[in-house]
């Protein structure tokens, strides 16, 4: 049998956020169709990469 790479590992975040701030945030993602996540994601990642958001 064929040895396969581990899947991406997940990580639960909690964070406290405003719920006005919440709520246009995941409007703004349905408008442009992405799930909420993967735009977090990708912040996450250009921040450690560059440093900047």
């Amino acid at each position: 049998m064929a040895a396969t790479p581990p899947g991406a590992k997940k990580r639960k975040l909690d964070y406290n956020v405003d719920q006005a701030t919440y709520d246009e945030f995941v409007k703004a993602c349905s408008r442009k169709g992405f799930a909420p996540q993967i735009i977090l994601e990708k912040a996450m990642k250009r921040f450690t990469e560059t440093g900047q958001m």
